[in-house]
């Protein structure tokens, strides 16, 4: 009989009347992490924020001695800053960082060659059969936490669980330094007690719109018939159900090729003047382009041709502005410079906008030769 550890397991096809064994290795803060390794004598055991300094900056990954005060990714660096009086802002060194994961993933594919990376601090392993080591989750999770430890110097989060789902809710509850194992039969009671935020689709709005019809954890989910579901959030709906009772079926698929790295804003109050939904592109392209740095193969840097601007309006009327250009963008100014152009062109929005989005597309390894200038290629 197997044992619990042996049965917390999870990947891709599962043995015959077995459980997948799925597990997410989360890296902790890891840009900071690296900089308070390599320069201890300077930031060891101080709040600091990778990324921009303010005014326009903006924090990509912030120490843990850092998020007691508010600060976290994401953030304008001037509210960090406001927020954290003692805050340190490094500039990240992003060749140092790829360098760390590509080391990471080399220690992660010892155990299996079903490796999922999501960027460069995360990745999905499908354990069920592996290469070397035990046939349990839970112990490789072990092994890879203590293994990454000792080669690099820094601490990983892990979560083992049947499904991807459930192990990368699990790798973020005992954070930093910590392993959560959900065993099969107990996914159902795991996934009843997370708040709807925890659930990947489920931002800031849509959880208030759930709050407003009662439901507020995966338990009110799961008690939710799916007709009610899909004629509130459409077929999302279908998919938040699904989630909600441990049916997620999704592979681990390795070295998968991206499409398009985007990002995208729903408000709370509408927008009108587009000299404000300038001023929150700007942060969306941020966001995108450092998305953008580890889009690429390997966990490299990517760039496109195709630049989407996406709009919805106040009465959820969903529109796009496209552009393709004849060499490939990935800097936060180029997008931004490309979204106002989408913006005004062939003329700003008529209508309050609640949503609003960069996407690229038509990826590329190729990196912009010295000096080369944007060229806005639009008829």
């Amino acid at each position: 009989m197997a044992s619990p550890e042996e049965a917390a397991s999870g990947g891709g096809q599962p043995p015959a009347g077995g459980a997948r064994r799925i597990v997410h290795v989360d890296m902790d803060a890891f840009y900071a992490q690296v900089e308070q390794r390599d320069f201890p004598e300077q930031y060891a055991g101080e709040p600091i924020a990778v990324g921009g300094t303010p005014p326009r900056g903006v924090v990509q990954t912030a120490s843990y001695e850092a998020r007691p005060y508010g600060v976290h990714s994401a953030q304008p660096a001037v509210e960090a800053d406001r927020k954290c009086p003692d805050l340190i802002f490094v500039s990240p060194r992003m060749d140092v960082y790829k360098e760390e994961s590509r080391a990471i993933r080399t220690i992660l594919r010892r155990y299996t060659d079903l490796v999922e990376p999501l960027s460069l601090d995360e990745a999905y392993l499908d354990v069920t059969a592996p290469k070397t080591g035990p046939p349990s989750g839970t112990l490789i999770a072990r092994r890879l936490r203590r293994e990454i430890r000792e080669e690099t110097g820094l601490t990983a989060s892990a979560g083992v669980g049947p499904s991807k789902f459930v192990a990368k809710v699990a790798s973020d509850r005992d954070k930093p330094d910590g392993l959560t194992v959900v065993p099969p039969g107990e996914q159902r009671a795991f996934i009843a007690d997370l708040p709807v935020e925890a659930f990947h689709g489920i931002g800031p709005v849509t959880a208030e719109a759930m709050r407003e019809l009662g439901l507020r954890s995966g338990a009110d989910l799961q008690e939710a018939p799916e007709r009610r579901l899909i004629h509130h959030f459409g077929k999302r709906g279908a998919h938040f159900k699904r989630l909600a009772m441990g049916n997620d079926d999704r592979p681990v698929k390795p070295d998968r090729e991206r499409k398009s790295v985007g990002a995208e804003r729903t408000f709370r109050e509408d927008i009108a003047d587009p000299k404000a939904m300038l001023a929150r592109l700007e942060r969306i392209a941020e966001t995108v382009a450092r998305r953008l740095q580890s889009a690429g193969p390997d966990g490299g840097p990517a760039k496109g041709r195709t630049v989407t601007l996406k709009l919805k309006s106040h009465e959820h009327e969903v529109s796009t502005r496209q552009t393709t250009l004849g060499r490939a963008v990935g800097e936060a100014a180029d997008l931004l410079a490309l979204a106002e152009r989408l913006l005004r062109r062939p003329r700003p929005p008529t209508e309050p906008v609640r949503l609003l989005g960069i996407s690229v597309s038509s990826l590329t390894a190729e990196r912009a030769r010295a000096g080369e200038q944007l060229a806005l290629a639009f008829p």
